[in-house]
């Protein structure tokens, strides 16, 4: 499939729109307390326990420690766990799909007395 010159002007706009919120310039795996901590350009830390990342929840901590920080600075990818987070959806509590956060909010709402 091939895209147009115009297609990719629009794409290029919408992603410079996206960084203007802010994008990831740091990223590491805190060990200690098992969770993802997120610098962005905008001098907020985002931190997330890792069992709260769908993608990471069941993540050993060797693979946790290796993050690559995509050239936009708009994703975080795991190379040995080939796993990936948005950084945007994190800025928005997004942590997994809409499935996996509806049964996560389920399983804990059950807990409750």
């Amino acid at each position: 499939m091939e895209i147009t010159e115009k297609e990719f002007q629009a794409a290029t706009i919408r992603g410079e729109e996206i960084r203007r919120n802010g994008y990831a310039v740091g990223a590491e795996y805190d060990a200690r307390q098992n969770r993802l901590v997120v610098d962005l350009n905008t001098g907020v830390t985002i931190i997330v326990p890792v069992h709260l990342l769908e993608d990471l929840v069941d993540a050993d901590t060797d693979g946790l420690r290796e993050i690559e920080i995509t050239p936009a600075g708009l994703g975080l990818h795991w190379p040995q766990l080939d796993a990936d987070v948005y950084v945007p959806a994190l800025m928005q509590g997004v942590f997994g799909t809409k499935r996996w956060m509806a049964a996560q909010l389920g399983a804990s709402g059950g807990r409750a007395s």
